[in-house]
């Protein structure tokens, strides 16, 4: 096999979990084969660069070995080279995401009395 659908391949190299899923991000323009939009038909082959966006996260790979049959994690991984670039943005991602505090952590519940008592207080004074 010397080519293979791009939503398959990536289905196999389980960048998702769902060969639908991988056809929708590749039809919104999500995934690009060397440099341009591709669609979920779309043939790739062994030494394309493919460019994957979701959310703030960018993986950047080159295509290694083409296959259309999903294994296991450690056996998906030898499917694609990824990109020094792509590996020094997902970890400074990761040191971010590290030190970013939830807002909503800071939210206790429903106000007390008191607290209703004081804002209604703190609107009375302005």
């Amino acid at each position: 096999m010397d080519n293979v659908r791009l939503d398959k391949w990536l289905w196999a190299a389980r960048f998702f979990k769902s060969r639908s899923l991988a056809a929708a991000a590749v039809e919104v323009g999500r995934v690009h084969v060397n440099g341009e939009r591709a669609k979920p038909a779309r043939a790739i082959k062994v030494g394309d660069k493919i460019l994957i966006i979701r959310e703030q996260e960018r993986t950047e790979l080159f295509i290694r070995t083409v296959s259309d049959v999903r294994r296991a994690a450690p056996l998906a991984k030898l499917l694609y080279d990824e990109t020094p670039e792509s590996l020094l943005g997902k970890q400074t991602l990761a040191e971010r995401r590290k030190f970013y505090a939830e807002p909503a952590n800071d939210i206790t519940g429903r106000p007390t009395k008191r607290d209703r008592r004081a804002l209604e207080q703190w609107r009375e004074t302005e």
